[in-house]
């Protein structure tokens, strides 16, 4: 036998206590009817009073609230097969792993802090699935939809901006690859969290959001950078700093962040903007406007349930219970024996 809540079961210590209460009640009452007076009197009175009755009944109410504390811990044993429905929210996360994001604006870059914010979203989702897009001059589903945290931070993990040859930020494309990651058979609302810089030279960004607002999809994205942005950094094969990017021309890029196309995004999609800073107030804005979505059917599984045995205990209690409160204080022969000496003591 296992049990659902055993921390209920502390809950037992109860029962000697009440015992302990009802074994002084009765020295208690003893004293009392020793004080009565007269002692031929008082048995006479007292004749036909059953103390094992009485013993018999508080074991009965005592026993009764044992059986419903183990019943609120909820004893279970045997099994038995079922499906067990998941509830929870469709979350894909784009995230812009271009060459603007290497900037160090935030530290310790734009991208390891759009990282370290996933892995936390990741930490406090509780049971929705989500899926992992990257994305510079091209998008793919890196990570299709799954409710493995493991396997998804291990993916994380290993994005940067080499994973994709093809150079520059396509944010609508990327959208547009976060939709098709979504299960449209499954209920419930879905979300695509965007982490970029926002620097979008190629395609049209707000086209592809309002594709996500007719899909029914919101966007919540957050940005990384400044507006006055920041130099690319370039870096060797063992990670060394080897300079700072420039263009055709010979002159240093500066990155800056475009939080004007971001917000009109997730205005149109009826989402949400905010920029990523040292408190981290857009990941607390997020997770919170995610849990204000409606979960819907995630995922079903075949599992051994354990049989909840519980009503068996509340049944024998009440049983119990039913059978201490019709039990007599006196022998039923003896309750007229006992009316009849009080009328004539009394006369």
């Amino acid at each position: 036998m296992s049990f659902a809540r055993p921390a209920a079961l502390w809950a037992l210590l109860l029962v000697p206590f009440f015992a302990w209460l009802a074994y002084a009640a009765a020295g208690r009452r003893a004293e009392a009817v020793a004080r009565l007076g007269d002692a031929e009197l008082v048995a006479r009175l007292m004749a036909g009073a059953s103390h094992r009755r009485r013993l018999a009944r508080t074991v009965l109410r005592l026993s009764a609230l044992a059986l419903v504390i183990v019943a609120i811990a909820r004893p279970q044993w045997g099994s038995k097969e079922g499906i067990v429905q998941s509830e929870g929210l469709q979350v894909v996360v784009a995230l812009d792993v271009s060459n603007s994001m290497l900037a160090q604006d935030l530290r310790p870059s734009r991208l390891e802090r759009a990282k370290l914010e996933i892995a936390e979203l990741m930490n406090r989702l509780g049971g929705d699935e989500i899926a992992l897009v990257l994305f510079s001059g091209a998008s793919f589903v890196q990570l299709p939809l799954t409710s493995d945290y493991a396997t998804a931070r291990g993916f994380l993990d290993a994005a940067r901006p080499e994973t994709i040859s093809q150079p520059g930020t396509a944010i609508g494309d990327a959208v547009r690859t976060a939709l098709r990651a979504f299960d449209d058979r499954r209920p419930g609302d879905k979300a695509i969290v965007l982490l970029t810089d926002g620097e979008d030279h190629e395609t049209d960004p707000l086209d592809a959001a309002r594709e996500a607002e007719e899909a029914g999809v919101r966007i919540y994205a957050i940005g990384y950078g400044s507006p006055e942005g920041a130099q690319v950094p370039v870096f060797d094969a063992r990670g060394q700093l080897r300079g700072y990017r420039g263009d055709e021309t010979g002159q240093l890029v500066v990155s800056r962040l475009d939080e004007t196309t971001l917000r009109e995004m997730t205005e149109i999609s009826g989402g949400a903007y905010w920029r990523s800073g040292a408190a981290a107030d857009g990941l607390e804005h997020l997770i919170t406007s995610l849990e204000g979505l409606e979960q819907g059917s995630v995922e079903s599984s075949l599992e051994s349930l354990r049989t909840e045995r519980f009503p068996w205990f509340l049944a024998l209690a009440a049983l119990l219970l039913f059978a201490a409160e019709w039990m007599p204080d006196r022998h039923p022969t003896e309750r007229a024996l006992h009316r009849a000496s009080t009328d004539e003591a009394i006369a």
